[in-house]
């Protein structure tokens, strides 16, 4: 070989070398740049005792940001209404303040009403991330389930047979929505609960409820069916505070027990094969989860009626907001809580003297929302 030509292979070798050795230094520094960028979004604090947390700061901003969101839109649904008062009276009335009229207005009338918009929107929201986490679906709501229908089917029993009282449609409520969980799952348990055979069967399901609605409407006369049609239709109109404590326990006990499989829901969306290879209990995990969202979603509906759609949108908006993996527990409440009072505040604002209940502001919003995203997943060719 001449050494023009050993020049020449050898430069080319070298040349060769050189440029994929530069390229690969370029992707290790941009994928570098991204770690970066990612470990940045990760704050970790260790305290006195040694305890180490880490959480996302921009999950964290989003989450304070609809926390006060929350609060000042239930402010304002407080001060609206025939008696109109301000921002500043709310918060003085609230404080011990006001004369005796708003202290009636405030703490009889609409605080209540207040309270069961905040704690419903927030039990659908997180109830709504945990199904949609266990089934791997976006589409995967307690209302598209059927639970919420369960919880409905349980209140007409007892409005169309047993003329049962607020206590004991609610009581109904909670029944059949406890009860329809745990057929669901009992019929989608195959060695252990997978997420498209629970979706197939909550939706079957989800149709055979719906017609049982039916068929006691037909056989309710016409007192009974105008009271179960006003159930239905999901309102806070005329809440006291009967709905507020039972609903503000339920929260109390199970939205802390959610919150802390928050890691191992997380680990489920990574597949069940790798969540085993970490450790977490993925049957039990479900188990757990699902039958607490099933409470809150039949609590919730026992409260205010089958509103729907709170709970399918509220985990996707906040997961859109917050640009974190995993459910986004605390979040998705929030952003239900949210989507909730600020529905009913436009509920009542928005339409003059001709106030609507808020299910249906959610059922038309929340529908637009359901078609949008079905268009959506069907263009990435996921359905």
């Amino acid at each position: 070989m001449s050494g023009k030509d050993a020049g020449v292979k050898s430069g080319k070798g070298a040349g060769v070398k050189s440029g994929e050795g530069t390229g690969k230094d370029a992707k290790a520094g941009g994928a570098r740049g991204r770690g970066v960028t990612a470990a940045r979004r990760i704050t970790a604090v260790r305290t006195k005792g040694g305890l180490s947390l880490r959480f996302d700061a921009r999950a964290t901003f989003v989450g304070l940001l609809l926390l006060a969101v929350a609060l000042a839109a239930g402010i304002a649904l407080i001060g609206s209404g025939d008696y109109p008062m301000t921002p500043g009276e709310v918060m003085a009335t609230l404080t011990g303040g006001g004369d005796a009229g708003q202290q009636f207005i405030v703490q009889d009338l609409r605080l209540p009403r207040v309270l069961v918009g905040l704690l419903v929107g927030a039990a659908f929201g997180i109830a709504g991330a945990v199904f949609q986490t266990v089934s791997r679906n976006p589409l995967g709501s307690p209302d598209v389930l059927g639970f919420a229908q369960g919880s409905s089917v349980g209140a007409l029993v007892v409005i169309v047979y047993f003329q049962g009282g607020t206590f004991a449609v609610a009581v109904g409520a909670v029944v059949g929505g406890v009860v329809t969980g745990l057929a669901i799952f009992l019929l989608a348990w195959k060695r252990g609960i997978h997420g498209y055979r629970f979706v197939l069967v909550g939706i079957g399901a989800s149709a055979m409820l719906y017609a049982m609605v039916l068929y006691l409407m037909t056989k309710a006369n016409i007192v009974e069916a105008t009271r179960a049609t006003t159930w239905m239709t999901g309102s806070l109109n005329g809440r006291d505070w009967d709905q507020v404590w039972p609903l503000a326990a339920v929260c109390a006990v199970l939205v802390p027990v959610v919150l802390l499989y928050g890691r191992p829901l997380r680990m489920l969306e990574m597949g069940d094969d790798a969540a085993y290879a970490l450790g977490v209990r993925v049957d039990r995990v479900r188990l757990v989860a699902l039958m607490a969202a099933v409470v809150l979603v039949a609590s919730a509906t026992a409260a205010a009626g089958p509103i729907s759609f709170v709970a399918l949108t509220a985990p996707q908006l906040a997961r859109r907001l917050t640009r974190s993996p995993g459910p986004n527990l605390l979040p998705a409440a929030l952003m239900g809580a949210v989507l909730l009072v600020a529905a009913d505040w436009s509920s009542q604002r928005l339409f003059g003297a001709d106030q609507l209940p808020v299910g249906v502001l959610t059922g038309v919003l929340g529908g637009g929302y359901l078609l949008w995203l079905l268009a959506t997943e069907r263009k990435a060719g996921r359905i």
